[in-house]
């Protein structure tokens, strides 16, 4: 296929611009400044942060306004708004080329969608007062559009001269790999936003013992009532406990699976693949330095927004060893 070069440098910057802004959402939330801006989609009634404190109090008496959180949250507006308009433009300039031979129309529509329905995570993530699940759904969704850009930019960028290399017998390999990756960042996120990246403030033991007392059953309630206020968490500390100790279970299979992934992928015959294996090889062993570093080191913002960052490298990672493993008559058909 051999695409408008407009839409590859689109797609291309667009993807950029997505692993940007998923990081600086990290930032946001990890530097406590989800609520910085009480309202949506402005900041106290404006589109920028006011500078004056008085004639917007009245307005949120009980959220008074720091200019440096309100700052850092209504960045990250701006930079999701320029996103959605890079995803409209993809989306227009995709169906303007739908004549072309294998021109990609269903993951370019789809992440139209995928964009209103992360901005209304956004919204209800504020109006919900950081409800846990609607903070993690707001990330996964930020990683899902992420990862179709990259599967759109492989896709747009594909070589027909090079559409039989592909390594189809780790298909499975891959999709495997995926699912835990998923999983690990969603227990990522559920002990990010239920404040619990803490509680464990020793490694590889917890509060000094190799099984602290823990409370699944309280720790992963997803829905409790309107009206809570969950800035600080709400949790007490066996159910935080748990939530921190199911994300390390879940490291540890992270490792174990996506390592397997990685050694299979670096001993296949194709070079590309090899590639992909020792990248992702490289990406885990970083997540995992950095997972218990922001333990030991009792969670800086640059180890912890870091920890988000390369979360999601890992999952590029695998989303590419999937797009090679994939057969493109297959990939064609699919998207």
């Amino acid at each position: 296929m051999l695409p408008d070069k407009k839409i590859l440098i689109t797609a291309q910057v667009t993807t950029v611009l997505a692993f940007a802004v998923v990081v600086l959402g990290a930032y946001v939330r990890l530097s406590d400044a989800g609520l910085g801006c009480p309202d949506w989609p402005g900041c106290y009634g404006k589109m920028v942060v006011p500078f004056e404190v008085a004639h917007v109090q009245d307005l949120y008496p009980e959220r008074p306004l720091e200019h440096g959180k309100a700052w850092k949250e209504m960045v990250h507006r701006y930079a999701a708004g320029i996103l959605g308009l890079l995803v409209f433009m993809l989306a227009v300039l995709s169906w303007q080329q739908r004549k072309q031979p294998d021109q990609p129309l269903i993951v370019p529509s789809l992440l139209v969608l995928l964009l209103i329905f992360q901005a209304l995570l956004g919204m209800w993530t504020v109006t919900l007062l950081l409800k846990p699940v609607i903070v993690v759904g707001h990330l996964l969704g930020g990683m899902t559009i992420l990862s179709l850009l990259l599967w759109l930019t492989l896709e747009l960028g594909n070589d027909p001269q090079k559409e039989d290399l592909n390594s189809g017998h780790l298909y499975l390999w891959a999709i495997a790999g995926l699912f835990v990756v998923i999983a690990q960042i969603f227990l990522g996120g559920w002990t990010s936003a239920n404040y619990a990246a803490l509680v464990c403030p020793d490694f590889p033991r917890c509060q000094g013992i190799w099984w602290p007392a823990m409370d699944f059953e309280e720790g992963f309630v997803f829905w409790r009532g309107p009206g809570i206020d969950y800035e600080g968490g709400v949790l007490h500390g066996d159910a935080r406990t748990a939530i921190h100790m199911s994300h390390r279970i879940g490291a540890v299979i992270t490792v174990l699976t996506i390592g397997a992934v990685a050694i299979r992928a670096m001993c296949d015959r194709n070079k590309r693949t090899n590639v992909l294996g020792m990248v992702i090889l490289l990406v885990l062993i970083t997540q995992a330095g950095l997972g218990i570093a922001n333990v030991l080191m009792r969670l800086p913002l640059s180890l912890a927004v870091a920890h988000n960052g390369v979360a999601a490298l890992l999952l590029l990672s695998v989303v590419a060893l999937l797009h090679q493993s994939v057969a493109p008559g297959i990939r064609r058909r699919m998207f």
